[in-house]
């Protein structure tokens, strides 16, 4: 701490800027206060707000510092640095998501008619595993799946999103088991028996267990999908013609 106060009077910094882990909770809280004590911020950045963290250590570090923390990292590289919006971090920790933020993404990497097409076959119940697959690999663009699930809100029509386990890990893998698969058996799921789903295993590189467990995530998105709350969502999103 004497050498960075050293380094402060020699180089009269503009900003000082306090760099927060998110995911170390408490540790974030008192490393930030003895900063502020024995050096002195101007403002703060939490990152990894992609994983397991609500955004609680926002609220202690601004409180103990009174510094306004002015971005968060939503990932590892460097357009991954969000500017930070108070009220959706208050969103997000009360359980109610960021869907203004979930939007902003989604206006800025997906494809709007590939995107239209995909909410009609949602209100046909016309889902199948290949507009699954696609999704995925938008997704992807937007960041972590983890990160996703976190801007939605907890209850409603996706209070039960929370127990599809979605392994960001995991993915890649389930892109190349849907890959392995017929066009047929992507369009019809339910033909997949015992030895498609180990001819699914062999072509994909993966285990039998993973192929069972795609299968299963994708029979609860489609239960999810059908329920009254979730229809009633969808069609507040008028479709251009």
């Amino acid at each position: 701490m004497e050498e960075l106060r050293l380094v402060k009077e020699t180089l009269q910094p503009t900003e000082i800027i306090y760099v927060g882990d998110a995911m170390t909770g408490q540790d974030a809280v008192k490393s930030a206060q003895l900063f502020e004590e024995k050096v002195g911020l101007d403002s703060i950045i939490l990152t990894k707000l992609d994983g397991d963290a609500r955004g609680g250590a926002a609220l202690s570090i601004v409180s103990v510092t009174g510094k306004p923390v002015k971005f968060i990292g939503v990932g590892e590289k460097f357009d991954k640095l969000e500017v930070f919006h108070p009220d959706r971090m208050a969103s997000r920790i009360l359980g109610m998501g960021d869907v203004l933020g979930l939007i902003e993404k989604a206006e800025e990497e997906a494809d709007l008619k590939e995107a239209e097409e995909f909410a009609r076959k949602l209100r046909r119940d016309e889902f199948t595993l290949e507009d699954f697959k696609k999704q995925i690999v938008q997704i992807r663009k937007m960041g972590s799946f983890s990160h996703i699930l976190s801007m939605l809100p907890a209850g409603g029509p996706f209070k039960n999103m929370n127990k599809l386990d979605f392994d960001d890990r995991k993915i890649i893998n389930f892109e190349a088991i849907i890959n392995s698969m017929t066009p047929r058996e992507r369009n019809n799921p339910k033909i997949i028996d015992g030895s498609r789903r180990s001819r699914i295993a062999r072509g994909s590189g993966r285990p039998v267990s993973e192929v069972n467990q795609l299968l299963k995530q994708f029979s609860e998105m489609k239960k999810m999908m059908k329920k009254s709350q979730f229809k009633k969502l969808l069609s507040s999103f008028p479709l251009s013609h």
